[in-house]
Order: C-alpha cells, then structure tokens, then sequence
C-alpha cells in the first residue's frame, strides 16, 4: 500500500463518512476506489490553468455537466486511470510553464471533477511533486462537502478556492444533489471567515424554477459575513438527466444579480450561455418547498428511492439509477 493512500483505507475524507477500506475494494457513496485521472489539460476558464479532472464524485446531481466524469466507474467512460503522482505533478508544471501555457496566462495547477475531495491525498501528493520542480500555485474546485479536516488540508496547499453552492434550503439541495447542505454552508462560512485570501469565488448555479428561490437566502447568508465576497451565478444549462430541461434566461441571471446587490453584496456576476430552448412544465412554484418537490420528482421518475433525497443512507447507493443514466443512450425524460 502506498503510504500517501493510507487515508483510503478507512475513507472519511467527505461528510458521508463511510469508513471504507477503498484500498481493498470497499466503495462508498462516491463509488471512487484508487483515484483516478479522467484528463488533463490547459484550460483558459478563470483562472488560467492546467485543469486536472479527477474521475468520481460525492454528488449524484440531476444536472451534473460532466457526468461521464462525476459518475465514473458506472459511466463507463475511458479516462487515463492512475497515474503516478511525480509523473502528473512535472506534466502539469511543464504544461503550465509551456509556451501555450505562458500565452494563455496559465499560472496554476486546477483540480477539479467530479469533485476531486475523494481523490484528497493524491492531489496533495501530485502537488508535493510539483512544487518540487518549481513554484506553482494551485486552484482546487469543491461542492463544499468536505469534512471540516479535509478543507483545512485544502486550504494549507491552495492558492485558490471555488466553491460551489447548489442550494440554501436543505430539501431543494438534497432534491438537486442527494446531500445535506449543512456541512456546505458550515465549510462556505469557514472559507469567508478564516481563509477569505484564498477565495476565488462562490459559485450558485441557477435552474430556472428549482433555484430561484435559493437566490436571496444565499445572497444574505454571504452578505452577514462580509459584503465584498465574490459570488457569481452560473446559467444552468440542459446536462444529463435535465437535457431537455430549459436554460437559464438572461432575465433571470440580471434579476439574481440584482437582488444579491440588494442584499448587501459588492461582488455579484453572472456568467454562462442564457437562453438555452427547453422544456419546462407548467407548474406553479410559490416557494421553496414546491421547487424542491418538483426536482424531487425528477429524482422520483429515475428511479431514487430515498425521498428526500438521501445517498448516503440508500439501499441503491452501489447501483444507483441516476448514477448508472446515460444520456448517450437513453431517451430524455
């Protein structure tokens, strides 16, 4: 066994806490067993980076953009696979300090998914041998749900932060996600107050209906910490099992800017492709519980069966419908 892997052994690395041995094949809800890498590349989305997309996630979301990489080994997607750590960390420096890297202002190491917090202690290896070669910054690209340990060892290698918030209310993140939000709104609090100089920025991705009323709540709970907090929201886009789902519309995003300006907040944006054409059911949604029902019916036609939505205590967490949908081969809802 290698020593930096012995985290895997007994896994409580995220907030599900199974207690596995991912080493001796036992998985958990991440279905994550050595870490793997599905690629690599120079990226220009900010920040600059050369972006390593670790296979596996802790999330099962309805609308998951890069599923065939978050949902991994059931997505039955080719990825590189395990890939020694001195051999990614110079990949990754070099690539950063290549010309195309130089011209395109990369200036960092970028982990991302998925989410890469089941694959923890390989990125703090990969990173340990980078940084061996040279000074590199690091960005590291989480869902929030780590436990509070495990953001503390992000935070003592990283440069920067983005963080992603599904949702406010607990049942319309549990409807989008499967997880609590608890722990997220606990680790987005610790990053604003205790590591602010390493935020990038919080990210809220917004479905037109489900999230809307995710948007004050969020915007007030960053604004009591600190007005200048950089949130941006992200124009949902159909992805997986919402393909047919209909975009954000420009409307909403200004609308979202608008009231997060409202509530206090001096750094509110907005970015994404708007106006997608797409399906929508006509629905009267007054609150956050109606929203939160409606994704949950989503969830429902799939075949979840813990409602609301609960992965980690699922009797189908190892063969579990959403995780094992293939938009490349089955017909949109």
């Amino acid at each position: 066994m290698v020593k930096f892997l012995s985290d895997l052994e007994n896994c409580t690395l995220c907030e599900w806490r199974c207690g596995v041995d991912r080493l001796n094949r036992e998985l958990g809800v991440c279905r994550v067993g050595k870490p793997k890498v599905a690629s690599a590349m120079l990226h220009p989305a900010p920040p600059e980076s050369y972006t390593i997309f670790l296979a596996g996630c802790n999330f099962k979301c309805l609308n998951c953009q890069n599923w065939s990489i978050a949902h991994f080994p059931d997505s039955e997607k080719q990825i590189r696979g395990f890939i020694e750590p001195k051999v990614l960390g110079k990949e990754a420096y070099e690539a950063v300090n290549s010309p195309k890297g130089i011209s395109m202002g990369a200036d960092r190491i970028f982990f991302s998914g998925g989410s890469p917090t089941p694959s923890l202690p390989y990125i703090e290896e990969v990173v340990k041998e980078a940084r061996k070669i040279g000074e590199i910054k690091v960005n590291y690209d989480t869902n929030g749900f780590l436990t509070l340990d495990s953001l503390k060892r992000v935070i003592g290698f990283t440069n920067s932060i983005t963080f992603d918030i599904k949702a406010y209310h607990d049942i319309v993140h549990r409807a989008l996600t499967g997880a609590p939000v608890g722990p997220v709104l606990r680790n987005a609090k610790y990053v604003a107050e205790k590591a602010q100089e390493k935020l990038w920025e919080f990210r809220v991705l917004l479905i037109p209906g489900i999230s809307e009323g995710e948007i004050k709540p969020l915007a007030e709970f960053f604004s009591e910490i600190d007005s200048s907090l950089p949130l941006n929201f992200l124009a949902f886009r159909p992805n997986f099992v919402m393909s047919d789902y209909m975009g954000a519309s420009q409307e909403l995003m200004k609308r979202a800017v608008n009231i997060a300006r409202e509530t206090g907040l001096e750094k509110a944006s907005f970015s994404g492709l708007t106006d997608i054409p797409g399906k929508i059911p006509e629905v009267k949604l007054d609150d956050y519980a109606e929203r939160a029902e409606f994704a949950e019916d989503i969830a429902r036609k799939m075949g979840c069966v813990t409602h609301p939505r609960n992965c980690g205590e699922c009797p189908l967490k190892n063969s579990c419908p959403i995780k094992n949908y293939n938009p490349d081969k089955n017909e949109n809802i």
